[in-house]
């Protein structure tokens, strides 16, 4: 563990497979899921470029909120709707048989 730290504080971007490799050059034979273990335990993770999701792509038709400057004073007068996957398990269908 404290070579893994010495290697991350040297290399931070490298991940659980480029460790590996590195503590396998010099000599320590180690798996790569026991490093990403070790990595957890030490509350380590590699450094690098996430997506930036945030960001509106250009050309993108972007639709107003047209309830922003709605005032809502009676029931019923605003509905809103949730279209969510609810996964179930297969299900069966019967087999026939011929006889």
């Amino acid at each position: 563990m404290r070579r893994i730290d010495e290697l991350h504080l040297e290399f931070p971007f490298a991940g659980s497979r480029m460790l590996r490799d590195l503590l396998r050059q010099e000599g320590i034979e180690i798996g790569r899921q026991h490093v990403a273990t070790l990595m957890k335990k030490m509350a380590i993770e590699a450094i690098y470029r996430r997506p930036n999701t945030s960001k509106p792509t250009p050309g993108h038709k972007i639709y107003p909120y047209l309830l922003r400057k709605l005032p809502i004073v009676r029931p019923n007068q605003v509905w809103a709707t949730d279209i969510s996957y609810i996964a179930r398990r297969q299900l069966r269908w019967p087999v026939e048989r011929r006889l």
